[in-house]
């Protein structure tokens, strides 16, 4: 069905199911929205984070000072 023949069928409602068809219409579009700006937030946040860890590789690859803790990995600090 065409957007136009939508508008022709909705003239035939009274005012009262018009406002409801456009209430359910922009609930049904907000929970879409919500539903995939998650996401959308979720996977811009993890780029920014790739893209910070990738700026910063270079620094723990060659800064001994970024990366002193690392000798203690095999260590066992709960004896």
């Amino acid at each position: 069905m065409t957007q136009a023949q939508i508008l022709e069928e909705l003239k035939k409602l009274t005012r009262a199911q018009r406002l409801q068809i456009a209430e359910a219409a922009l609930e049904l579009t907000r929970q879409e929205m919500e539903a995939g700006g998650e996401t959308s937030r979720r996977a811009d946040r993890q780029r920014e984070l790739a893209a910070a860890a990738e700026a910063l590789r270079a620094e723990y690859e060659t800064d001994s000072e970024l990366t002193i803790f690392t000798t203690l990995d095999g260590e066992d600090f709960s004896a």
